[in-house]
């Protein structure tokens, strides 16, 4: 059987969506509950760190900016106004810096902030997957050829809004020293937005808008709208041999989320 047959990239980026989506979310969750949100409080609760965590893998790094049109791709399902006044709050609480252009970068106080979190992270994900390190590290080495190869792509991508989301995020701020777990933890979220630009276009080439593909209810145009997805999202994943596939679908699978 042809490595093709057995799990070509598009049916493979079907597939390890949802068990990315489960490992992030969880471990996000796990990371509140562990320390999180005593940290966030600290700093003023989740109206001055909320965004800061959102946007961490660029905004922790020094001067790393988020540009007006990347945040608005990265919230594109969300109240604009509502993002905006958020942002204003995050302000006011000294956290992040508003520039002229519309972008917006982390104060001192929201870079110690960063610094804190990217800590707790490294203790929560080691607590989490102490007993996974090989399992970690081969995810780790796999997600950043993936990452690597999805950067050069959205490089020679003609119309730079298809990857908007992507690009804000990537690549991860990854300091000297930075602990396997965050490695794994922040290279998989950015990833994600990998997929999310890739649906974004598939619901745009469709007709919809942001609004209108969160009601479209299960169905065949909904079906034909994932699948595009897929394909969209599949170009990474042809770095990777049909059992570098497997092997990343078991990892994700074996590693417990929260």
């Amino acid at each position: 059987m042809s490595e093709e047959v057995e799990l070509p990239p598009h049916r493979f980026a079907g597939l390890v969506a949802p068990a990315a989506d489960r490992i992030v979310v969880g471990s996000l969750a796990a990371v509140r509950e562990k320390g999180g949100a005593e940290l966030s409080q600290r700093y003023g609760g989740p109206a001055a760190t909320g965004f800061l965590v959102d946007f961490r893998t660029r905004l922790a790094a020094p001067g790393g900016t988020v540009s007006g049109p990347g945040f608005a791709a990265v919230t594109r399902y969300r109240d604009t106004s509502l993002c905006q006044r958020a942002l204003d709050k995050q302000v006011a609480h000294g956290m992040i810096h508003r520039r002229d252009d519309g972008g917006f970068l982390a104060t001192e106080r929201g870079s110690a902030f960063l610094a804190d979190l990217y800590q707790l992270h490294a203790r929560v994900t080691r607590e989490l997957w102490v007993e996974h390190p090989e399992r970690v590290g081969r995810l780790v080495e796999t997600l950043g050829r993936l990452l690597a190869a999805a950067l050069a792509s959205a490089a020679e991508e003609d119309d730079p809004v298809l990857a908007a989301g992507f690009v804000t995020m990537a690549p991860p701020y990854e300091p000297d020293g930075t602990p396997l777990g965050v490695l794994l933890l922040n290279r998989l979220t950015v990833l994600r937005y990998h997929r999310a630009d890739a649906h974004a276009a598939a619901w745009t080439a469709a007709g919809h808008t942001a609004r209108s593909i969160v009601d479209l209810p299960a169905g065949p145009e909904r079906l034909a709208i994932e699948l595009e997805t897929d394909r969209r999202a599949a170009g990474p994943y042809a770095v990777l041999t049909s059992e570098e596939r497997l092997t990343m679908l078991a990892d994700l699978a074996a590693l417990p989320a929260g």
